[in-house]
């Protein structure tokens, strides 16, 4: 499902990853932990190609992503690959049915299909009332829910998410933990979360450890 071998980044005298070897099969809820600095978000960011390594490969699903020329990679990205920040994303001036269907769009697909998985997605995620609202007019639960919709809203093979839950209450935090753990449940999602919350990566099916750019095993 994921692979990679000898990832490493350096930005400028600072060697951030040194070597990172790791494999995630279809279907894993992993955490990814450390310390600041540790090179937690900096991996996460190759693994979902917005980053290219200064060496090592990575496949999804086969495909080396950083040997594709830039217009692939990109659609690779649409197509396969969802992402859920700390900070949601939004956009404020879009209704959250519109920010959910924007990666259908970018994605140039049939948009008659792209608006009725977006309806599902709203009925799963106990949403459907919240459509026609702002992103302002949200509370941040339901704020990062909408996040998640978006991301899923290619069906992709992978959901990567960076601290989603630094910016939400503990309700909300497990909550959202819970909905993921559904996901990984009900629909064989990939899940790879990067988290400082150590209570919810020891819920997860693995914990990746990071300090000072390696894994520890």
């Amino acid at each position: 499902m994921i692979k990679t071998t000898n990832i490493q980044k350096s930005f400028g005298q600072v060697d951030v990853l040194k070597g990172i070897d790791l494999q995630i099969n279809r279907g894993e809820l992993v955490s990814i932990v450390g310390t600041s600095g540790a090179g937690k978000t900096t991996l996460l960011q190759i693994l979902g190609s917005l980053l290219p390594p200064d060496q090592g490969e990575v496949w999804i699903n086969d495909t080396s992503i950083f040997n594709l020329n830039n217009k692939a990679l990109a659609k690779f990205r649409n197509q396969e690959l969802g992402f859920v920040f700390q900070f949601h994303q939004l956009l404020p001036e879009f209704t959250a049915f519109e920010n959910v269907i924007l990666p259908g769009m970018i994605g140039k697909r049939n948009m008659k299909k792209v608006n009725k998985r977006a309806d599902e997605l709203f009925e799963y995620l106990a949403l459907s009332d919240r459509k026609e609202h702002k992103p302002s007019e949200l509370s941040g639960g339901e704020q990062q829910r909408i996040a998640v919709a978006r991301a899923l809203i290619n069906q992709p093979s992978v959901l990567f998410a960076d601290e989603p839950t630094g910016n939400l209450d503990s309700n909300n935090t497990q909550e959202l933990f819970d909905l993921l753990v559904q996901l990984k449940n009900e629909f064989n999602q990939t899940v790879v979360l990067v988290t400082h919350n150590e209570q919810l990566a020891h819920q997860s099916e693995r914990i990746l450890r990071m300090k000072d750019g390696l894994i520890n095993i």
